[in-house]
């Protein structure tokens, strides 16, 4: 039950889209604190609180660089979570996505 109550954080996290969009923004690498705030129209506090959820839910890091935080996105803990999820509940399109992504060779006849 643990593993369960564990992976409900991540998706209680997900579930809001401002934290979806500070998980995309951190794509590219560590943004500051203030970095991320200045994407959105919503207060400084709010995007803290924000913060705070992605962090307790294991999907960001966060480091001190002198008088800044860092951010950083935790990418396995979200592949395995939502991995896990869709592995159980969808079985068929993980395979298939797997055969969609997976580059196509060129044939030695070209």
């Amino acid at each position: 039950m643990a593993q369960a109550d564990d992976e409900a954080s991540v998706f209680r996290a997900l579930a809001d889209p401002t934290r979806r969009q500070i998980l995309e923004d951190l794509r590219e690498g560590e943004l500051a604190a203030g970095q991320i705030a200045a994407r959105f129209t919503i207060s400084g506090p709010s995007v803290s609180r924000h913060l705070k959820v992605l962090k307790e839910a294991g999907l960001v890091t966060e480091r001190r660089d002198a008088n800044r935080i860092l951010y950083g996105l935790v990418e396995d803990r979200l592949a395995v979570c939502v991995g896990r999820f869709l592995s159980a509940v969808c079985p068929e399109q993980i395979v298939l996505r797997h055969t969609r992504w997976r580059p196509v060779e060129e044939s030695e006849g070209d």
